[in-house]
């Protein structure tokens, strides 16, 4: 049989490293036919990667790129030359196997990043089948330009449109991630990822999810998604669980039949999730959600103001966000929020409507993230936007940061504001000041240690964060 090598090249660890969760799905869906090893580049950050393919000997090579960069307009970290540097150069030295390339940071830039990294193939989107159809093409030297989401690089990248149309509607995606690679550093700092649909159907004008993933929710069982929790929990133990869906409560209901079959299991596992939709958000659904072990959440509503929620284009009303806010303070579920200042139409009357809310609402001991401009991406509406206020070009390339700058309302000007609205609150930071010091970090085991906490992290340290900004020391 012929080897399959599969590198993941995240090495980004803030706030939290992610373990590869597409790379292992990759490696069960090619083991019928392949021999596959998963080499994990977060922690080791290729110093073993030439001895790895030197012993492994592989005759094809898959890298997965999670992210194009970070995001942030104020770090403004581009990390394909990390990728290239670390990975794909030494690659190349050592070895003729043809690389690959996938994943979700790739499928939104593909052709751009070919040129880049100069690689020859690339499979954009869900890769379970395409992979393996194209090293069954290359194997056979037939042609591979059929192949949905296959991207070739002849100087004229092309792009098979089937993609989307090839997407399943609901299937089983347990990643096995711990059969691959060690999990304890990602158990140590992180949490195990569960994937319980694909897809989104909403229409945030910067968001990349229908890009990738499609427009449509399709959806896992609740019974296959506790059967995977059930499997690893019994497999590594005490473990973190977080679920890693753009929205968690979406569809309707879905989210209500995961939490009944895990309490109907008896399952003491410990879970996380991603953003909440305010739309699909009730009491049941907390209760429920307690019930089954979540000891925290992401919101990320990125505002509360009425007329960015509109021009953001979100599905939910303020009132509805204004019931979710207060449905956790009540049953005091410790939440993370997340804001992004900055997009088409803001003012000081909006960012102070957005303020308010994080005042009224947002409990003091939980977190408050605030982001400035939105990164732009093709074949979204901010793209679109962007073009006809004449911030961008068509055919400007946007492989590199390119970040939303209202001409009303500049990022320095806005930068200026926001810290003024921060003023002294201990609870809010920007994402780009998400590292604690060493020194609040020393107080904060100890003080968990001295209590004997096993509330969130984030909770511990925002009560050192507020000791020390009262005390001065911040």
């Amino acid at each position: 049989m012929k080897k399959v090598l599969l590198i993941n090249t995240n090495t980004e660890k803030t706030p939290y490293p992610v373990p590869p969760i597409g790379l292992c799905i990759i490696a069960q869906s090619l083991e019928d036919h392949y021999i596959v090893k998963v080499y994990d580049g977060m922690f080791d950050e290729g110093k073993n990667l030439p001895a790895c393919v030197t012993e492994f000997k592989p005759d094809y090579i898959g890298c997965s790129i999670r992210n194009i960069d970070s995001m942030s307009i104020q770090t403004k970290d581009f990390f394909l030359d990390k990728v290239n540097d670390t990975f794909i150069k030494p690659l190349k030295n050592i070895t003729a196997a043809p690389i690959i390339a996938g994943g979700s940071g790739f499928s939104i830039f593909p052709s751009e990043t070919l040129d880049y990294l100069g690689l020859d193939y690339g499979i954009v989107g869900e890769g379970e089948e395409s992979f393996g159809l194209l090293l069954d093409h290359l194997e056979t030297n037939r042609d591979v330009s059929s192949i949905p989401g296959i991207v070739i690089r002849n100087g004229s990248p092309t792009i098979n449109k089937q993609i989307i149309a090839c997407l399943h509607p609901a299937k089983r995606f347990h990643s096995g991630i711990s059969k691959y690679i060690d999990f304890k550093p990602y158990a140590e700092r992180g949490a195990y990822p569960i994937q319980t649909k694909r897809g989104c159907a909403h229409n945030c004008i910067y968001c990349t999810y229908p890009v990738i993933e499609g427009k449509n929710f399709r959806s896992r069982d609740a019974i296959d998604i506790a059967d995977e929790i059930e499997t690893v929990n019994k497999e590594l133990g005490d473990i973190c669980f977080e679920f890693v869906d753009s929205t968690f409560n979406d569809p309707a209901g879905h989210a209500e039949a995961i939490c009944r079959e895990i309490i109907g299991r008896k399952l003491k596992v410990r879970m996380r999730t991603m953003g909440i939709n305010p739309e699909n958000t009730s009491e049941e659904l907390l209760l429920l959600m307690m019930e089954a072990g979540f000891t925290q959440i992401d919101s990320t509503p990125d505002t509360a103001s009425p007329v960015m929620l509109n021009n953001l284009r979100k599905n939910f009303s303020l009132e509805q966000l204004q019931k979710t806010a207060l449905l956790l303070k009540k049953h005091n579920l410790p939440t993370m929020w997340f804001f992004v200042f900055g997009g088409p139409g803001e003012t000081h009357s909006t960012i102070d409507e957005t303020f308010a809310f994080i005042e009224d609402y947002i409990s003091p001991e939980d977190l408050v993230f605030i982001a400035t401009s939105l990164r732009i991406y093709p074949f979204t509406k901010l793209y679109d936007i962007a073009l006809s206020e004449g911030m961008i070009q068509a055919g400007d390339s946007l492989l590199k940061p390119v970040f939303y700058d209202s001409p009303s309302f500049p990022h320095e000007k806005l930068s200026v504001y926001l810290r003024e609205k921060i003023g002294r609150k201990h609870n809010i930071l920007f994402t780009s000041d998400v590292r604690p010091s060493p020194e609040m970090m020393k107080e904060t085991i100890q003080y968990r240690a001295e209590n004997n906490l096993n509330e969130p992290m984030f909770r511990s340290l925002l009560r050192i964060r507020k000791l020390m900004i009262e005390e001065k020391r911040l």
